[in-house]
């Protein structure tokens, strides 16, 4: 049970179908199966390079969505970095113990099927981390 590896850096992006083109042109990365996340009111997009590396484009599905908010505060640019883990609760039990803050104080549903969580930015500089258990 714990950490495996870095799954992807998500990047925030307001017109997914705009950055998925120049992100192809520029860099010739394979698109994944795009995925609508209404629950946490995004629509992402994997692009994987040869490698095997991924980047996530993700972008809001609503003026609602806490997605919008980012970019309007934020702008567009890297949102979290995710980190692919057995055992999600487990490994929240632990980092809670350490005194660490979630966003949600439960895994939620994530793509393809994947269980997730947010580690609160304050606990490690500014950077959002993604706790993320693949679907088995």
């Amino acid at each position: 049970m714990g950490i495996k590896r870095i799954d992807h850096l998500g990047i925030a992006v307001k017109d997914l179908e705009a950055s998925l083109k120049k992100w192809q042109e520029l860099f010739a990365a394979k698109v994944g199966a795009i995925e609508e996340i209404r629950e946490r009111g995004v629509k992402v997009a994997p692009l994987e390079f040869e490698d095997g590396s991924v980047v996530e484009l993700v972008a809001p599905l609503g003026e609602d969505s806490p997605l919008e908010k980012f970019i309007n505060e934020r702008g567009e640019g890297i949102h979290h970095l995710s980190l692919e883990v057995d055992g999600i609760e487990e490994v929240m039990e632990r980092l809670k113990n350490k005194g660490i803050r979630f966003i949600q104080e439960e895994p939620q549903k994530g793509a393809e099927g994947s269980k997730i969580a947010f580690v609160h930015p304050r606990n490690l500089g500014g950077v959002l981390l993604e706790l993320k258990e693949k679907q088995k």
